[in-house]
């Protein structure tokens, strides 16, 4: 039997199922209803999976928020989701109440005493009048009713507009279900678990990655459900999470580029000094990760690194192992079994092997997924049947996937997506700036960071570190750009529209991989 642990707490997989039937319960009681959904503004926590098993138990949707969001972003994104019942982490309460809509019921779940003392904060008093989730879920008893088919998280992800979207999935059937382990099973390392050829319980992993990101949401939640070992981590630390392979001998993770660059960076007696000979599955995905980064990383742990491609609305469609990665730098993978996956001209024609193309697939579970609020947007993601991520690639002679460029001007930075529109907008609000452009540049770090060319208006000096100070006051700081230069113009279409690509290329020159 495995177990989910989060600091000094321990629940094997029996007693966080009984845990989560009685969340099942305490939502019940705040009258939500299969269809809805639940937002859960919190950090890494028991808490988080106990309310979304919960939930999946009724029908009803978990809807993760990124913490780091300013009120305004928490605003959009409660009001947007529609969601009926809030819970959040004490000490997360203050900041964004006057965000939260009227009519949303509230209740607080205890910052965990880990999470606590990891972003050293102090007991945080409880906020009057509000439930305490902990208090609410030991006097429930545990639901006892036929549990419903769980629909998917609805994750906040890429957008055009400046905002992020919902993607909302109706709950899949059997058959799509069996589709989707089988997709997760492959990308994170657990098909032999699947086929009964392993205990999972002889699998421990950790939960580094924040989960109101897609892919640590959903290798957490499939690691919990097929019964491995969870360690719940509230932040990712280099060295920390060195010292946790070591004690916990930690089998699987599921990572993003930015950590290989932060585990790179220890000293070299740091790395020697912990036993990493546990892992057995590393995969990697989210952002583009520098063949350098790659390289030093598979001489450092072995190969044990995979690396698979995919995105939230397409499923994942290409994986590959560290030898076909040493065989194929920049390859992002072989297409997997089950998985349609074609690279096409601007006339839905497939392309030869070499010829860059417009990526477009979709997984064995289809495509039944629409944008909340937004069936435009869904119309636009659908090409011949497909879903098209808005990547431009090939594949080579051996079948493995290269990616080029991206259609729209989404940032991935450190796993995080950024979107240019909203920065764009917030630039063109401030005296002085007669236009601008934002896009990514390379970044050994992140993969990509934030950049801003602005245009100033005749007679205006304007800095970077005051435009700098003045986005910080409406946007959550990794969208605030790292680097902003001034240009008496900016190039541009003939429809009028910004050339991005040609302030952008200069800075992709020379690189393995382009994003």
């Amino acid at each position: 039997m495995g177990w989910i642990k989060s600091g000094d707490r321990i629940l094997t997989t029996a007693e966080f199922d009984e845990r989560a039937r009685r969340a099942a319960t305490v939502i019940q009681g705040f009258g939500v209803e299969a269809g809805d959904g639940i937002a859960l503004y919190l950090r890494n926590d028991i808490a988080y999976f106990e309310a979304a098993f919960g939930a999946g138990m009724l029908g009803i949707y978990p809807v993760p928020v990124n913490w780091h969001y300013t009120q305004d972003e928490a605003q959009y994104l409660l009001t947007d989701s529609a969601v009926k019942l809030l819970l959040i982490h004490a000490d997360l309460y203050e900041p964004i109440k006057q965000a939260i809509p009227a009519d949303l019921q509230v209740v607080i779940v205890d910052t965990p005493p880990e999470t606590r003392e990891l972003y050293g904060l102090n007991e945080t008093p409880q906020p009057e009048g509000l439930p305490r989730w902990h208090e609410l879920v030991s006097a429930a008893a545990p639901f006892s009713g036929e549990a419903e088919m769980a629909p998917s998280t609805i994750i906040y992800t890429s957008g055009t507009t400046g905002r992020p979207k919902g993607v909302r999935r109706a709950a899949f059937t059997p058959e799509q279900a069996e589709a989707v382990n089988t997709m997760l099973g492959w990308s994170y390392g657990y098909t032999d678990v699947l086929a009964g050829k392993r205990d999972p319980a002889t699998i421990t992993t950790a939960v580094i990655g924040p989960v109101y990101h897609s892919a640590p949401n959903a290798h957490s939640s499939f690691s919990i459900r097929v019964g491995a070992n969870v360690v719940i981590c509230p932040r990712f630390d280099a060295e920390a999470l060195l010292a946790l392979i070591e004690k916990e001998r930690i089998t699987h993770l599921n990572m993003v580029p930015i950590m290989f660059n932060r585990l790179l960076r220890l000293p070299e007696e740091v790395k020697r000094k912990y036993d990493l000979s546990s892992l057995e599955y590393v995969t990697h995905a989210a952002a583009p990760c520098p063949p350098p980064v790659k390289r030093a990383m598979i001489e450092w742990w072995g190969p044990v690194i995979w690396e698979y491609y995919g995105s939230t609305e397409m499923g994942n469609v290409t994986c590959l192992s560290s030898e076909e990665w040493l065989a194929h730098p920049g390859s992002v993978g072989r297409v997997q079994p089950g998985v349609t996956l074609r690279v096409v001209d601007p006339e839905g024609n497939d392309v030869p092997p070499g010829t860059i193309g417009e990526v477009i697939g979709k997984g064995r579970h289809g495509t039944n997924f629409t944008y909340q609020n937004s069936p435009e947007k869904r119309a636009s993601m659908e090409k011949y049947g497909l879903i098209t991520p808005g990547d431009m690639g090939y594949f080579d002679n051996d079948g493995f996937l290269y990616l080029c460029d991206r259609i729209n001007d989404m940032i991935i930075s450190g796993g995080a997506n950024i979107y240019p529109a909203e920065i764009e907008a917030e630039l063109h609000k401030l005296s002085g700036v007669a236009d601008c452009a934002v896009f990514g540049i390379p970044d050994e770090e992140f993969g990509e960071s934030v950049m801003a060319v602005v245009q100033p208006m005749p007679g205006v000096s304007l800095t970077p570190e005051g435009l700098q100070a003045e986005l910080k006051k409406v946007l959550t700081g990794y969208k605030v750009p790292r680097r902003i230069d001034f240009a008496d113009s900016l190039p541009r279409e003939d429809s009028g529209k910004i050339f991005k690509r040609k302030l952008r290329e200069p800075f992709w020159e020379g690189r393995e991989r382009r994003i």
